[in-house]
């Protein structure tokens, strides 16, 4: 069982050890970039764990999945009744026809929750549009395996890290090529100047650039389009690693930036696409897990979508089916609300999400009523996994239970490999809003 691995990593942790294995941490998450704004992103002593046959199920089961948010945004491209369900804005509606042809996604993320014992595994967002975490998950896996805890650990344990840099890469290039590109890019990673998540794409630059491959950290605000060409300043952009959201970006810049103008001449290849913001909705969730739409998929399909995506639904006046029950949507979930979590739409971040189960009678309505008018979804609340994990507070080992997610990492659409495993005192685990911690996920077996 991973309980035993766990105890064996924490056995080996006295107070000396624990106290160099931090000191040693910080003094290498400065090193090599690790901060998440002025905080490092890793702040507790343990990487997660799986082992290996529960990885490969976790992997093989979500790769089915993935047919089916492919089918998805196949359908709801080409079909604008469809699309309606995921409740787009009007300036979307225009842009994700842009490029139509091309693998919407390079990179992307489920975001689940996993329980190895009983392989309970539920999806409860897909990050189509911008996912971050890759490199810091290669650096963090570095970094852990360089500290006394983990070499001791491997004389039981054999470690495996996944990393997903390369394949960032790799994909990246596979979808120019499909795009027509043929010769050789140079790539832009556009977000704003002031993110905190700067120092990742930092990373992501040096290891591009250490490939072979050009690279810029480039503001939007700061490009050009002339000459048939997109530009930073002298730099030709032919590749567009997109991290800025597009709703920030029409917002801040409007639909007429260079970007934009850019990708409609096809004079640069973006990606993730502009399309890619169909399945960025939490609205696509509820679209898998509505009865209107079973039809779309086949049964393998199905079943993977049943085992796997709680149940979720557009807020809005209707009849569905909960399970085996024909309900009025809204009483019910204003009745029944320790059982569900209100989502907006469009937001990140853990912006707006209000948890049933934690909120009061009046607060709930006052939730539900702003769910009613504007686009949100209601998805039923999923069991959450918590591990115990070390860390060096107050000169002292502290040993607390967090909240922990699993969110693999997904290459061209198809294929999963790597994971953003991230930790929190609460339940609502977002890094972003400043209230957890991110750990590199390493595969383990027994040594014979």
């Amino acid at each position: 069982m991973i309980q035993d691995a766990i105890n064996f990593y924490h056995d080996g942790l006295t107070d000396d050890i624990a106290a160099e294995a931090d000191r040693q941490l910080r003094t290498l998450l400065k090193q090599r970039g690790l901060y998440f704004g002025d905080r490092p992103v890793c702040v507790v002593l343990r990487p997660h764990f799986y082992f290996e046959s529960d990885w490969a199920y976790l992997r093989r089961e979500m790769e089915t999945l993935l047919q089916a948010f492919m089918i998805t945004h196949k359908a709801c491209l080409a079909d604008a009744k469809l699309r309606e369900q995921l409740m787009l804005h009007e300036f979307e509606e225009e842009i994700i026809t842009i490029d139509p042809d091309i693998v919407p996604w390079t990179s992307s993320r489920l975001d689940t929750f996993f329980l190895p014992e009983s392989h309970t595994l539920n999806c409860v967002e897909y990050n189509a549009e911008t996912p971050a975490g890759i490199g810091y998950g290669d650096i963090l896996s570095e970094v852990f395996l360089q500290l006394e805890p983990m070499q001791r650990f491997q004389e039981r344990y054999t470690v495996t890290p996944m990393y997903g840099l390369d394949n960032l890469l790799n994909m990246i290039l596979r979808a120019y090529q499909a795009w027509g590109g043929t010769q050789h890019p140079q790539i832009g990673i556009l977000d704003w100047h002031e993110v905190p998540t700067l120092n990742e794409h930092e990373i992501c630059r040096d290891h591009f650039e250490k490939q072979g491959y050009p690279s810029i950290l480039a503001d939007p605000r700061q490009l050009d389009y002339r000459n048939g060409h997109l530009y930073s300043g002298d730099f030709r952009i032919d590749i567009v690693y997109k991290r800025v959201l597009v709703s920030e970006l029409i917002d801040v810049m409007g639909l007429d930036n260079p970007i934009v103008r850019a990708a409609r001449d096809h004079a640069v290849m973006v990606t993730n696409s502009f399309s890619a913001k169909l399945l960025a909705k939490k609205a696509s969730l509820a679209f898998l897990s509505d009865e209107r739409n079973e039809h779309l998929f086949n049964h393998e399909q199905l079943a993977s979508i049943r085992a796997h995506i709680p149940w979720t639904r557009v807020v809005r006046d209707r009849k569905t089916r909960y399970h085996d029950e024909q309900v009025d949507l809204v009483s019910f979930i204003a009745d029944h609300r320790e059982r569900f979590v209100l989502k907006p739409n469009d937001e990140y971040g853990g912006k707006g999400v209000v948890l049933g189960w934690e909120s009061s009678s009046d607060g709930w309505e006052a939730a539900l009523h702003q769910a009613l008018n504007t686009p949100h979804v209601v998805q039923e609340r999923v069991p959450t996994v918590r591990r115990s994990f070390p860390a060096w507070i107050d000169d002292a080992l502290d040993l607390e239970e967090r909240f922990v997610d699993a969110a693999p990492y997904v290459f061209y659409g198809e294929s999963v490999s790597g994971c953003l495993t991230r930790l929190s005192s609460m339940a609502l685990l977002n890094v972003t809003a400043g209230a957890g911690s991110v750990v590199p996920t390493l595969l383990i077996n027994h040594k014979a």
